[in-house]
Parts: structure tokens; C-alpha cells; sequence
């Protein structure tokens, strides 16, 4: 699959969606399956190079309804990015905070089981996945501390660009994005900027993670993922890679997609820890 063959990936209508914000970015959108439930969560949050040119919540859709198909529920996030008012640092991973605290608000009317719960992010998304793990971490001082956050045990991030201190030439590279971006600046009272930003200075959360890369990812290579997993076990988390053949960078997230049985496989798996 190609990027054009992404941007068209499309899915079925929300049984619900909720704005957990006041910008237009700031909504999430829940998928149920059919029957009584409670039903395990998938939450799940786009790529894009954190920018809004390419594409966003609507090709999560797809996920969400071949996800629905297995009796697995989806919170499918929207965010604001870099180049939208308010995204960036801090405003991008607020808005992952109250997404998911909009979730544990709504887990007590609808039919959705917390206790059986995995994050699922593609590309930037898979950053933001990973982030989430590491949220009991993140000092007090920080704007992004949150205080009793929803616990995410298990993360499967599909061609992820998670570790934003050791990644910021390929995310220059593959994403023409500066890390200031998500990271913000340094201050007097916040002189390491990855201190609270970067998945892979979160270390170790108790979390497992499943790094899903395409063969052919040329927007983030399996090496990435290789190298985050190491890490990750070295730290005491539980980590493992599974390589799609043949898949490039946007087969990782298309149901459509001959990879997909394998994706799912990490999904599920996930879900049963």
C-alpha cells in the first residue's frame, strides 16, 4: 500500500462520539460490537507526521470496524496537531490525557470492559501509544502530569516513531517535523525536554508493548523497533517485534491489507495479558 491507498481507507459510522475539548480536534469516537458485552477496548490514535495533511481519524475507521467485527470496542481519538492551534507540546498530549479520561467517564454507560484494554497507534500514533504507558512517570511539575491516570498495560504501536531523544534525525527525516515540536523547549524549570515527552525515558512502566513494522517501512524501519525493544527489556517492560513481509508502511494499519491477520494477532493477543 501506498499513501493515496491510506488517505482512502474509510470505516463504518461511530455508534457515538464525544468532545472532550472545546477545539475542533479535541473529540474521540466509540465503536461497539454488536451484542451485550462488556466488550475489551481498543484505543485508537492516527498518524500523520503529527500534522494535519495526512489524514487523521477517519482511516482509523477501518480499524474500528474490522476491530467491532471481533467483539472488540474502539475509542477512536482526534488531536490537535502541530500546525492546529494548541497542538504540539503541551496541547497534543493533553489531549491524549483528556481523551482518556473522557473514556473512563463513558466506560460506566456503554458496555466497555477497562480491565481488558490496549492502545494502538500508528506512526506519530504509535508515539503517543507509548507515551501513554510511561503517564504514572511524568514528574508532578509537569504540564502533562496527570494525577491517577487510566492505566495502559499493553500498547501495540504499528511503525511507531517512539523515542523522540534517540529518533530526531528519521523524524526529521521521515516527517520533516522539528523536534521542539513535540517536545517544546527547554526551561529553567523543565531543562531536559524529553523528561516527560519521551516514551523511551518512561522506562520501565510495567507495560508490554508489541512494535508491529512493516518489511518495507521506509518511514520507520524495523530497526526502530528492534532498537525500542531493547530497550524496553533492558529496563525491566516486556517488548516483542513482529515483522510484516512485504508490508510497507501503511499496511500496518489497513484491515485491508494482507498483513492485517498478523496485526490483529498482536491486538488480540495484547488484550488476553
Amino acid at each position: 500500500m501506498k499513501l493515496a491507498d491510506y488517505m482512502a481507507l474509510k470505516g463504518p459510522v461511530p455508534n457515538a462520539s464525544f468532545a472532550y475539548g472545546s477545539a475542533p480536534s479535541q473529540f474521540a469516537e466509540l465503536f461497539i460490537p454488536g451484542g451485550p458485552g462488556p466488550f475489551p477496548v481498543a484505543v485508537l490514535v492516527h498518524g500523520g507526521c503529527w500534522t494535519k495533511e495526512f489524514g487523521g481519524i477517519t482511516q482509523l475507521r477501518n480499524l474500528a470496524g474490522a476491530l467491532a467485527e471481533r467483539g472488540i470496542a474502539s475509542w477512536n481519538i482526534e488531536y490537535r496537531r502541530v500546525d492546529e492551534p494548541g497542538g504540539g507540546y503541551p496541547g497534543t498530549y493533553q489531549d491524549m490525557n483528556a481523551a482518556l479520561e473522557m473514556l473512563a467517564r463513558q466506560a460506566g454507560r456503554y458496555p466497555l470492559d477497562l480491565k481488558r484494554l490496549v492502545a494502538v497507534g500508528h506512526s506519530a500514533g504509535g508515539q503517543l501509544v507509548q507515551w501513554m504507558a510511561g503517564r504514572s512517570r511524568i514528574p508532578a511539575t509537569s504540564p502533562l502530569y496527570l494525577p491517577d491516570p487510566l492505566p495502559v498495560r499493553n500498547v501495540v504501536s504499528l511503525g511507531g516513531l517512539a523515542d523522540l531523544r534517540r529518533e530526531q534525525g528519521l523524524i526529521k527525516s521521515s516527517c520533516d517535523r522539528e523536534i521542539g515540536q513535540l517536545t517544546g523547549a527547554p526551561s529553567e524549570n523543565r531543562p531536559d525536554v524529553f523528561a516527560d515527552t519521551n516514551a523511551g525515558d518512561l522506562l520501565p512502566n510495567g507495560s508490554r508493548t508489541i512494535l508491529v513494522t512493516g518489511e518495507l517501512d521506509k518511514v520507520s524501519p524495523p530497526r526502530v523497533a528492534y532498537d525500542y525493544a531493547k530497550r524496553a527489556r533492558a529496563a525491566g517492560d516486556a517488548a516483542e517485534v513482529v515483522i510484516l513481509p512485504g508490508a510497507s508502511h501503511y499496511d500496518e494499519v489497513a484491515a485491508s491489507s494482507h498483513a492485517w491477520p498478523q496485526v490483529l494477532q498482536a491486538i488480540e493477543s495484547a488484550l488476553k495479558r
